[in-house]
């Protein structure tokens, strides 16, 4: 009897997300999020799988909108409605801001995803609050 091998499963690519120590000082920024493309409906479900159980299930997402390829109203994720909303302020360029009822609000520096990794680094780095750059930024 000859066995077939299967091809192994493709994995997913791993989040490219640092975040700041928790503490009890305000932060302008919560971390940083390196996303692999523009398009939000694949990037996004990824970003929210790979955030901290703490956090809660985050209801709301507001993000760039001249940056994002398509920006709908709502998505599902993981059999949740998240509701986007746009924000075109110069100020807001490279953020995304998360919101989960009860638990908080948490901004993030979304560092372009064409940018290279010897850029990149540093950004997320200072946007977690490691000045030095510490190891590659990822969460799950």
């Amino acid at each position: 009897m000859a066995t077939t091998l299967q091809p192994p499963l493709p994995s997913q690519p791993v989040l490219r997300l640092r975040l700041a120590p928790h503490g009890g000082l305000p932060r302008s920024l919560d971390g940083a999020w390196w996303p692999r493309s523009y398009d939000l409906l694949v990037e996004l479900p990824r970003l929210l799988a790979g955030l901290p159980r703490v956090w809660g299930h985050v209801t709301s997402v507001t993000v760039n909108g001249a940056a994002w390829s398509a920006v709908p109203g709502r998505i599902l994720v993981s059999n949740q409605v998240v509701r986007l909303r746009r924000n075109l302020a110069a100020s807001a360029a490279h953020t995304v801001v998360l919101l989960a009822p009860g638990r908080g609000r948490w901004d993030l520096l979304v560092v372009p995803p064409d940018t290279p990794e010897v850029a990149a680094e540093p950004l997320m780095a200072a946007a977690a609050g490691d000045p030095g750059g510490g190891t590659p930024a990822s969460a799950s």
